[in-house]
């Protein structure tokens, strides 16, 4: 595999960021390693960090490039911040950033596919959320997306002391002061808007340990999956917030994946 620590400047963002890219690369020498390349370009999975972390994290904390290494698929962690992967009212276009210039840009340095049945995303926690916005958001363009104890109701998030991970000031500056609920940055909403619509939609994969304190939150949106026709899969075992989990659910994730494994 080639580990690509890439630093180039948003004009979304208007200013200098970073990516961590993971590259499919076929050998035949390596010691302890069984990597593979596919033709032509690289199938993706864009996955998306946590509140606290950046795009690096995946890397230190998990296996991912040994996991993916048998794939042949890339993988691209992008840097976000403490956005929630959105326009933020007071800050940047994160959302804007991520949806439309980081996949145009990535393609334009690498050599991923730009077919919708080649690019998949996921992510954690506040990755989580981002990974189903993105799908639900952009049906045509991701196969299929991955919530790893994803922050999925942000409006019960934002209005329970016991969730909530930020201060209101923090959450304002984000959202603004209008309700979450009912926008484009709801879940939910987003969810009953794509059941509804024509069109292909995306696999969803959602899984939460149940001693993770978004537990029952990851519940209620279970539970509005199961009421859609969307093909929808859930997983839940011990477990917290925390990366011994995700380090194991994320290659739970990479086996469910619909890549075409020839």
């Amino acid at each position: 595999m080639a580990l690509i620590e890439c630093r180039f400047y948003s004009e979304t963002l208007g200013l200098s960021t970073s990516m961590t890219v993971i590259l499919p690369q076929q050998t035949r020498s390596q010691i302890g390693l069984q990597n593979t390349e596919g033709l032509g370009p690289h199938p993706t999975l864009y996955l998306l960090h946590g509140l606290s972390d950046d795009d690096s994290i995946w890397l230190r904390r998990t296996s991912i490039e040994r996991y993916v290494a048998s794939l042949g698929i890339a993988v691209v962690m992008p840097q976000v911040h403490r956005s929630f992967y959105t326009d933020t009212a007071e800050g940047g276009a994160y959302w804007t950033f991520i949806s439309e210039e980081l996949p145009q840009l990535a393609r334009s340095f690498f050599p991923l596919s730009s077919k919708r049945e080649d690019n998949f995303v996921a992510g954690l926690s506040m990755g989580g959320y981002g990974a189903f916005k993105l799908a639900l958001r952009h049906p045509d363009k991701f196969a299929a997306a991955a919530s790893l104890s994803g922050a999925l109701d942000l409006q019960k998030m934002r209005t329970s002391p016991q969730l909530s991970v930020m201060e209101a000031a923090e959450w304002d500056r984000i959202f603004s002061k209008a309700p979450i609920q009912g926008t484009d940055n709801d879940l939910f909403e987003l969810l009953t808007r794509l059941d509804r619509a024509e069109g292909e939609k995306p696999l969803l994969y959602q899984c939460c340990g149940t001693e993770d304190f978004l537990y029952q939150e990851n519940l209620n949106f279970r539970d509005a999956c199961r009421k859609t026709s969307i093909e929808f899969t859930y997983e839940e075992g011990p477990g917290e917030h925390e990366w011994g989990y995700w380090d194991t659910k994320i290659q739970d994730v990479l086996a469910w994946l619909p890549l075409n494994r020839k």
